[in-house]
């Protein structure tokens, strides 16, 4: 079992920043693949950005590509989501996620945590 707990969300202009983080606990969380997902209201959930277990590897949706960067500290047990150039379009709830993967259909994930809301105003 992981326990995942995300924070960092708020109320951001068009064009702010913000840092997301999600701290892991229950399991070894060095080994888990992590990934970053988000909904908006009257829409289903998406992919954001995933990391490898190492932090060697990453991906990331191309509506966010170029513009949010997803990191790992394995000895704190955390995974970031440093978001820049922020749009309305980014308002939504995120949710960290542990055992990511992408099965070439869809993007999944087993655990989930309990989601942090940020807004983007105009």
């Amino acid at each position: 079992q992981v326990q995942l707990a995300e924070s960092g969300g708020g109320l951001v202009q068009a064009g702010g920043s913000l840092r997301l983080s999600c701290a892991a606990s229950g399991r070894t969380f060095s080994r888990s693949v992590m990934g970053w997902f988000r909904q908006a209201p009257g829409k289903e959930r998406e992919f954001v950005a995933g990391i490898s277990w190492s932090g060697g590897s990453t991906s990331y949706a191309d509506s966010v590509k170029g513009r949010f960067t997803i990191s790992r500290d394995n000895a704190k047990n955390t995974v970031y989501l440093q978001m820049n150039s922020l749009k309305p379009e980014d308002t939504a709830l995120y949710y960290c996620s542990a055992d990511y993967r992408y099965d070439g259909l869809a993007h999944r994930s087993d655990y989930w945590g309990q989601g942090t809301q940020v807004t983007v105003s105009s």
